[in-house]
């Protein structure tokens, strides 16, 4: 544990995982390296590929630490900063040095798929006859900007997003070990706004537990310091929607404005509000795993409307269209006051 707590240090790099078993969420990476190591039958390539956040660089790291790679031997390479070809040619010349103290000189090389087209020529011939005591780890987001001719000489290993479930318990449990009780409610916000990634997940929980002003953080605590829209004025919109009132709908989308609330989280708290009262109506026994992430005021609220027709698949529909619009959108918030028209309207006026 952080002896300083959330204020002392870097949250992710302080949780970050330091063995096999300490990865959340990754069991068909980490299984198959754990046995591929017991087994004695590593690569001396692979390809870690996934969206940001999701362990790839701390997973080279374990497996560089679990085959008894030192620091000395253990090389960082950032390809967004070294993408030419003379970077490529002078790890091409490196790798033949023996390693210092180590089984493996162990590359891991991040974004990856930022190398230009003549490094990953130069890189390939090293890739076809490797050195045997050296060991690569590429890392990318990008997987399909990497070339086939690589890729076919690499162990490919997928990455996928955490759910919103394992980044909740994540958040959680190193809100615990920093000496924090975080409210149900509070994390899970935490994890929707994470978008998947366990390091923006920590992130916000570390500025969430600087400014806390106690030991127990709520769902509250969380809204202020994230941006996120308060509750309240989720429950006003969905409300509104469910009467067919675009009038009051848009007044609430008017003060999350003026209160500089990001348009497309409070677009993301209006799906996931009604995607729930949707599976209350449709698959009661899958609500409640859901349902027990909500405050107790966006549950009762989302029992209340079950029945309500102006909260539908196309109205849920709607608003998936208006979050994937509002990221080139003039004006952020005008995606989701164009979709709140069109629901609210009779089928003679929609605009």
């Amino acid at each position: 544990m952080n002896k300083n707590g959330a204020k002392g240090g870097v949250l992710y790099r302080t949780y970050r995982p330091q063995t096999f078993a300490d990865v959340r969420g990754q069991g068909q990476v980490t299984d198959v390296l754990q046995k591929a190591i017991k087994n004695k039958k590593t690569a001396h390539a692979y390809l870690f590929a996934g969206p940001r956040g999701t362990g790839k660089t701390t997973v080279a790291r374990i497996l560089a630490k679990s085959l008894g790679v030192s620091d000395k031997d253990l090389y960082e390479i950032d390809a967004a900063s070294n993408t030419g070809v003379d970077n490529i040619r002078q790890l091409r010349e490196a790798v033949n040095v023996l390693p210092f103290e180590s089984p493996y000189r162990f590359y891991i090389i991040d974004e990856a798929h930022m190398l230009s087209k003549s490094a990953w020529n130069a890189f390939l011939k090293t890739l076809e006859e490797p050195p045997a005591h050296v060991i690569f780890v590429m890392a990318t987001t990008e997987r399909d900007k990497v070339p086939d001719t690589i890729q076919s000489r690499c162990e490919i290993y997928t990455f996928k997003q955490p759910t919103r479930e394992t980044l909740s318990e994540s958040v959680v449990d190193v809100a615990v070990r920093e000496g924090f009780e975080l409210e149900r409610a509070g994390s899970d916000l935490v994890a929707l706004l994470a978008e998947g990634s366990f390091r923006d997940a920590l992130s916000i929980l570390q500025k969430v537990l600087s400014v806390a002003s106690g030991k127990k953080v709520t769902l509250a605590d969380v809204e202020e310091v994230s941006g996120a829209p308060r509750g309240e004025l989720v429950r006003r919109i969905l409300s509104a929607l469910a009467e067919k009132n675009a009038a009051g709908a848009l007044a609430v989308v008017e003060e999350a404005v003026v209160e500089n609330v990001d348009a497309r989280i409070l677009a993301k708290l209006l799906m996931q509000r009604m995607r729930v009262v949707l599976l209350l109506r449709f698959a009661p026994d899958l609500a409640g795993t859901l349902a027990k992430d909500l405050a107790d005021a966006d549950l009762d609220l989302a029992k209340s409307l079950v029945k309500s027709a102006g909260l539908n698949s196309d109205a849920l529909r709607a608003l998936l269209e208006a979050h994937a619009q509002m990221a080139y959108a003039v004006l952020p918030h005008l995606p989701l006051e164009l979709a709140i028209m069109d629901l609210c309207a009779p089928a003679t006026m929609r605009v």
